[in-house]
């Protein structure tokens, strides 16, 4: 996170929020309380962790991270990038998306399924693009377990065990040797031929047609949040028709403010 400071005030942010953690005293007791909600309220997902073999205790502080992290923190910073991105294409994409939408879940029985999902290409694709435009996690890091070598297009570097390696996926997907047009948002870069570029993705810190295992640090939650972006998108168009939204800049984010809400008649 940064707080948007003059470059000159960089060192002084770096010192006051990069270097040092913060002591776990300011926060514990706020914490505790937390903690115990979970603990008196998530019995049943306590009680199956406990019978998967995970210490009843490290389970619970797991569902605090989850909960209070990982979904309130990544959604709030997921949506309005996509709402964002979705904003700027203007009217065209809406009324492109409104239609593909509304057919496949009328198709469907107008219900909203995991099968209708998949069957929406364009709604795929530009969840994919807002993805790849925004990484809801733009950073990453890690130390090597072991001596390698990485290449790129053109280059290859060498890393020795224990040394720090930095990420910054913008910079990988926005590769102008990849992508077409890299800084530009195109809503349909991932249909048909172009989901064979799905390989060159990294917003969840490992390639977007990989699964995350045990030994490396992908989003364990990818596919989830991928589904979640996808509903947002059906939900919005199944109830309006478009939108104007003002876009400004916050710490974590993209924020977003409607402006206008075209309502769908016949909702």
């Amino acid at each position: 996170m940064t707080l948007g400071l003059p470059k000159f005030l960089n060192l002084v942010e770096d010192l006051l929020l990069h270097t040092v953690p913060f002591p776990a005293l300011l926060v514990k007791p706020i914490y505790n309380k937390l903690y115990n909600v979970f603990w008196d309220s998530a019995t049943s997902a306590l009680d199956e962790a406990e019978r998967l073999g995970i210490p009843r205790d490290e389970a619970c502080h797991n569902l605090v991270f989850l909960v209070v992290f990982n979904a309130y923190g990544g959604m709030k910073v997921l949506f309005p990038a996509l709402l964002k991105w979705v904003g700027i294409a203007g009217q065209t994409l809406h009324r492109q998306l409104r239609n593909e939408i509304r057919t496949v879940v009328k198709e469907a029985g107008g219900k909203v399924t995991l099968s209708a999902l998949e069957k929406m290409t364009l709604t795929k694709s530009v969840v994919y693009e807002a993805l790849r435009m925004e990484p809801p996690v733009p950073f990453s890091h890690g130390k090597a377990k072991k001596d390698m070598i990485v290449h790129s297009h053109d280059a290859a570097f060498v890393i020795k065990e224990g040394e720090m390696m930095f990420g910054y996926q913008p910079i990988v997907q926005r590769d102008p040797k990849v992508f077409e047009n890299p800084d530009e948002f195109v809503e349909d870069r991932f249909v048909g031929e172009g989901e064979k570029l799905l390989m060159y993705l990294w917003w969840s810190l490992g390639r977007e047609t990989e699964n995350p295992t045990v030994d490396d640090k992908q989003c364990a939650g990818k596919d989830l949040v991928v589904v979640m972006n996808r509903i947002m998108l059906v939900e919005f168009f199944l109830r309006y028709d478009t939108f104007t939204a003002d876009i400004e800049t916050l710490l974590l984010g993209s924020k977003v403010t409607l402006k206008t809400l075209i309502k769908n008649a016949s909702y």
